[in-house]
């Protein structure tokens, strides 16, 4: 399991509209690089984000679900990228002031990169999420209504 944290200056609220606007997702998200589609309910349980992954010409499509979630507090998601596998990701937001602690725990749950070492494994995700991070809040601290 991998856990990384960040303080956005920016409000939950503002850190959760991003979170909610699934069209977003390659923006942030480490290793996403396109969307397909996004589920109307987004990000309702058991709504769907229909995202490629990859370099050109090696594109992986696949989905990412919503397991949970509690507006601008937290959202669980089950994230798929075959052929390596899948991830539970948790992203929880808590109000510090008038900024956000955001955490961000991760873990592969199925598929052939549960055979690397958790340590390697976690050092990866580790790496990619500390980027997410920044992404994540740049684009809330600097987003317009």
């Amino acid at each position: 399991m991998s856990v990384n944290t960040r303080d956005i200056h920016a409000t939950p609220g503002q850190v959760w509209d991003v979170l909610a606007d699934g069209w977003l997702y390659p923006v942030w998200v480490v290793g996403a690089t396109r969307m397909r589609d996004v589920d109307a309910d987004w990000p309702a349980q058991g709504s769907k984000l229909h995202h490629s992954a990859g370099v050109w010409p090696l594109i992986v499509s696949d989905n990412t679900e919503v397991l949970d979630c509690a507006p601008g507090q937290y959202l669980r998601l089950r994230a798929r990228g075959w052929p390596m596998g899948e991830a539970e990701v948790v992203v929880t937001l808590d109000a510090a002031g008038a900024d956000t602690h955001v955490e961000i725990d991760e873990r592969v749950v199925a598929g052939p990169a549960r055979l690397i070492p958790t340590p390697a494994n976690d050092l990866m995700i580790k790496v990619r999420n500390t980027e997410t991070l920044r992404r994540l809040a740049f684009i809330a601290e600097h987003r317009r209504a």
